[in-house]
């Protein structure tokens, strides 16, 4: 065999119940004596974050809070947690809470020892070598939902606010030294909610099974992610108290984001235009663009499409029976079937089409993401044609 590949895995994850329990004593592996712990403001109000505090003041570690993130974070918060970080003399970071947390948070460890702008380490070509890695500081992630697996991640997704453009931000070390995984927590979450992270966990797994390459260990997770998503989001969205459900898309989330550095596609190249310019939910509307995407991309991926629908042991083995799940799947969340569901409309399809082909994710679609491509994905997904 000719080819060849370099394969990275991800960081080390406590799973289970009541884990969250052991913060103290993963910051303390990992050398933090003055955590930051940041969140959003509505994790921030909840009992689990004045919990998780309190445990580590008694432990003897100096926590501090910040929470001015938004759902689709800018670079306003990431400036305004680095001043944060440093003032308090911080040592490392917590990252407490859904995607958009834990992006601001791993880029503000990331940031608070670099001297260079933030956009200098976008991820495109080498630009994360320009960092100092000394001065990133250590990370643990904690998820509150079960999604975007940012907490197995090296990058952060922020919106460059003059350009209402999402820019991905990656260093190696920017990939948290633990994870703790504790499906407790987000038994809160509301079917909404569980229902659009959860999506965008399907997103991953997908996108990732049919980028091109050569990766079969991301492949076969992708698959067992998907797989797992099948059988626990509706469960998990319709008993948020159901435990072993949402520890099993907690760990399809995780899944999803290992998987992924084989590659994404046009659901997150037009997902991330999108939720830039109207402010929509990432994994919801990943959930909206889905069925059109498989649709376009059908050439290039249906033989691959037989051998996922047979894993999943849907009725139809074929292209047409893997859509026919999803848009039975979603129907069953209230995902919406259009865009207009998202209140977004056709008046910005031309400045989308153009974000997206030179989105990073872009690359990673199996048939060809142009312009005309992205113009045409986004029309279906506006009249609800598959």
């Amino acid at each position: 065999m000719s080819v060849k590949a370099n394969w990275n895995y991800p960081t080390a994850i406590r799973f289970g119940a009541g884990r969250i329990a052991e913060l103290p004593d993963a910051l303390k592996s990992v050398g933090a004596s003055r955590p930051l712990l940041v969140t959003d403001p509505g994790v921030a109000k909840l009992p689990a974050v004045a919990r998780a505090v309190d445990a580590l003041r008694a432990a003897g570690l100096a926590a501090d809070v910040f929470s001015d993130v938004k759902p689709n974070p800018i670079e306003s918060n990431v400036a305004a947690g680095v001043a944060v970080f440093r003032g308090g003399r911080h040592d490392g970071v917590v990252a407490f809470g859904g995607g958009s947390a834990l992006d601001v948070g791993k880029v503000i460890a990331f940031m608070a020892g670099q001297k260079r702008p933030m956009w200098d380490f976008e991820d495109i070509g080498d630009w994360w070598t320009r960092a100092d890695p000394n001065g990133i500081a250590p990370i643990v992630a904690v998820p509150t939902t079960a999604g975007t697996g940012s907490e197995v991640g090296r990058a952060g997704v922020i919106t460059q606010e003059a350009t209402h453009t999402k820019k991905v931000i990656f260093h190696p070390k920017m990939m948290p030294a633990i994870a703790i995984c504790d499906p407790e927590l987000t038994v809160g979450l509301p079917p909404y909610l569980t229902a659009a992270t959860g999506m965008d966990a399907l997103a991953h797994c997908l996108e990732a099974y049919y980028a091109p390459g050569y990766h079969p260990m991301a492949e076969g997770i992708a698959v067992e992610g998907a797989r797992l998503v099948k059988e626990n989001l509706l469960r998990a969205t319709r008993d948020g108290a159901d435990i072993e459900a949402r520890g099993h898309m907690m760990s399809a989330a995780a899944m999803g984001a290992t998987a992924f550095q084989k590659g994404l596609g046009g659901m997150h190249a037009l997902s991330h235009p999108v939720g830039a310019l109207y402010n929509t939910h990432h994994g919801m509307t990943n959930a909206v663009f889905m069925p059109y995407v498989l649709a376009f991309n059908q050439s290039a991926i249906a033989e691959k499409t037989a051998r996922l629908a047979a894993w999943l042991g849907l009725a139809k083995q074929s292209h047409a029976g893997l859509i026919d799940w999803v848009l039975r799947l979603r129907e069953d969340l209230g995902v919406p079937h259009t865009l207009a569901g998202l209140q977004v409309d056709g008046a910005r399809i031309d400045e989308i089409a153009a974000a997206a082909v030179v989105d990073p994710t872009a690359g990673g679609n199996p048939v060809k993401l142009d312009k005309a491509a992205a113009t045409k994905i986004f029309t279906a997904a506006l009249e609800g044609k598959v």
